[in-house]
C-alpha cells in the first residue's frame, strides 16, 4: 500500500506539470491567432475592399430576416435565410424594419503583397415589399483602423409574383475621391428568382435561386492597376449568381460580379439571424487582378420590432 501510495503521489504532480503545459500552448495558440487577426485589421495602409465588394456587402443582410414570414404568407417559395452571395447584390430585398451591420475583408489585396483589408458596415431596412417596396440605407467605413472613408447604399426591392423579386439601387455613393480607390458611384438593377420546383431542406423556402443584372462602376470599371497592367478598362457589366442550398442553412454560391468569378459560402448556424460568409474572389487573374483573394463576411439583422417589445 506505501509503495502504491508513493507511486501515485509522484504521478499526481506530473499529471498536474502536463496539464499545466497544455494550458499554456493552447493560450500560445490562442495568443498567436489574436496577434494574426489584430495585424491583419490594423496593418492595412490603404482601403481597397471598395473595388472587391464595397456596397454589396452591406446589402446581403437586408433580406434574412423575412423568408419564412413571405412564403408562409403567399404560399410561394422565396431564397432561404443563409447568404446566398458575397459579392453582388440579389433582387430580394428585406421585409419589415431592423437595423443590421456587419464586417467583411480581403485577404490579400489585389496588387498588394500580404496585406489584408476590412469594410464595416451598418444600415436601416423598412418597408413592405408585397404591397409596395423595400427601401435599405447603409453606410461603409471602408478605412477601418482609421475610422474614416465613408460611403453610402441605398437599395429598394420589389416582390414579383412566382418567386421573383427586383431591385434597383446605388454602391459607393459619396466616396471621397482622395481616399477612396474607386471613387465613382455604381447603379444597378438585379432580377432574382426562387426556383419553386427545388424546396429548401429547411422548409418554406427554394433550395435553389438564381440572380441576374446590370451595373455601372464596380461591375463595369476595372481598377487602375488593371489598366496599367495590360488588363482592359472595362468588364461586362452584367453580373449574376446561382445559389444552391447544399446543406440546411449552407448555400454554395457561384458568382460573376462583371470583373471576375467569385465563390462563395453562406452559413446561418444558429436560430439567430447571424449569418456567417467566406469565398475566394478573382478567380481569373488573367482577366483582372493579379491572384486569387479570400473574402469573408459577418452580419447580424435586429429587428427593430422585438427590440421595442422587449
Amino acid at each position: 500500500m506505501h509503495s502504491n501510495n508513493c507511486r501515485q503521489s509522484n504521478y499526481l504532480p506530473h499529471l498536474q506539470n502536463k496539464q499545466r503545459h497544455l494550458v499554456v500552448q493552447r493560450l500560445k495558440l490562442t495568443a498567436k491567432i489574436a496577434a494574426l487577426v489584430l495585424t491583419m485589421c490594423f496593418c492595412v495602409t490603404k482601403a481597397n475592399a471598395q473595388t472587391d465588394f464595397e456596397g454589396s456587402v452591406a446589402l446581403k443582410f437586408d433580406s434574412l430576416f423575412s423568408t419564412q414570414k413571405l412564403s408562409a404568407s403567399k404560399g410561394v417559395l422565396y431564397y432561404n435565410s443563409a447568404p446566398g452571395s458575397l459579392m453582388i447584390p440579389t433582387g430580394f430585398g428585406g421585409s419589415g424594419t431592423y437595423l443590421y451591420g456587419g464586417v467583411g475583408g480581403v485577404y490579400p489585396e489585389l496588387y498588394r503583397h500580404n496585406k489584408a483589408d476590412l469594410i464595416a458596415f451598418g444600415g436601416l431596412s423598412f418597408g413592405n415589399p408585397i404591397k409596395f417596396v423595400n427601401i435599405s440605407l447603409s453606410l461603409n467605413m471602408t478605412d477601418v483602423h482609421r475610422f474614416q472613408n465613408y460611403s453610402g447604399n441605398f437599395g429598394v426591392s420589389r416582390i414579383l409574383p412566382g418567386g421573383s423579386s427586383v431591385s434597383v439601387g446605388g454602391l459607393q455613393l459619396f466616396a471621397d475621391k482622395k481616399l477612396s480607390d474607386s471613387p465613382h458611384s455604381t447603379f444597378y438593377t438585379a432580377f432574382s428568382h426562387a426556383v419553386q420546383s427545388l424546396p429548401s431542406k429547411s422548409g418554406g423556402a427554394s433550395a435553389l435561386v438564381y440572380t441576374i443584372g446590370i451595373g455601372t462602376g464596380r461591375f463595369r470599371d476595372k481598377s487602375r492597376a488593371d489598366v496599367q497592367n495590360g488588363k482592359g478598362r472595362y468588364g461586362t457589366s452584367v453580373f449574376g449568381s446561382l445559389s444552391y442550398e447544399l446543406f440546411k442553412k449552407v448555400n454554395i454560391n457561384a458568382e460573376w460580379y462583371g470583373v471576375n468569378l467569385g465563390l462563395s459560402a453562406g452559413v446561418r448556424p444558429f436560430k439567430s439571424p447571424l449569418s456567417f460568409s467566406i469565398g475566394a474572389s478573382n478567380l481569373i487573374p488573367s482577366y483582372s487582378g493579379d491572384r486569387v483573394s479570400m473574402v469573408f463576411m459577418v452580419g447580424l439583422p435586429l429587428s427593430l420590432n422585438r427590440l421595442l417589445l422587449k
